[in-house]
């Protein structure tokens, strides 16, 4: 189980990286943490093929700032309208580093407690479905792989978690990694520098 103090402590005393590069698009994504008969899951969301970017991608809730937005409302904002949470049932516990992806967004990912069980209500035109994955299967190094990319003149390490019929890679394979390095200090078989 998630030691949710201790997390916090980790996030308010670590220095997160923050990313501001021209002509990137901001956005901010939440990772939904759920217990569910006593185990830690993550609640993913596999996109539709209908979406711009990302199409048939495993993803955390989230999407870009719009004007006049913090990330914080906009991460609220974005799981409320593509999962059916509303704001005030996300506990969020802190923000990881920003990530930047190769379609020009800079993402700055959130961890939040969420409810469960709920009933959640999709955005069809954004999510197929829901992935309620449990923490203890992603902390096994059988699943695990990564590579390393290189776009325009940034390079990245890209981790991919083979998950049951789902790959989780991209940049929500790096949130995942960072996650699970800080969320589980000593148990995560990946821990390489973050």
């Amino acid at each position: 189980m998630l030691d949710v103090e201790a997390f916090r402590k980790t996030l308010n005393e670590r220095k997160r990286v923050e990313l501001t590069l021209d002509s990137f698009t901001r956005a901010a994504v939440l990772v939904p943490v759920m217990c569910i008969d006593g185990e830690d899951h993550l609640l993913f969301t596999q996109r539709t093929l209908t979406v711009e970017h990302h199409k048939g991608q495993i993803s955390f809730p989230g999407g870009r700032l719009d004007d006049g937005e913090t990330l914080t409302d906009c991460v609220l904002r974005e799981t409320h309208e593509e999962v059916g949470i509303p704001p005030q049932f996300v506990r969020l516990l802190g923000a990881l580093d920003d990530i930047w992806t190769p379609t020009r967004y800079i993402v700055t990912p959130f961890v939040g407690l969420a409810p469960y069980p709920w009933e959640f209500r999709l955005s069809t035109a954004e999510i197929e479905q829901l992935l309620l994955t449990p923490v203890s299967d992603l902390l096994d190094p059988a699943i695990y792989d990564e590579t390393e990319i290189h776009h325009e003149d940034r390079t990245a390490i890209v981790p991919y978690y083979h998950w049951g019929n789902f790959i989780i890679w991209g940049a929500t394979g790096r949130i995942v990694r960072q996650f699970l390095t800080l969320a589980y200090p000593g148990k995560d078989p990946t821990c390489r520098a973050s």
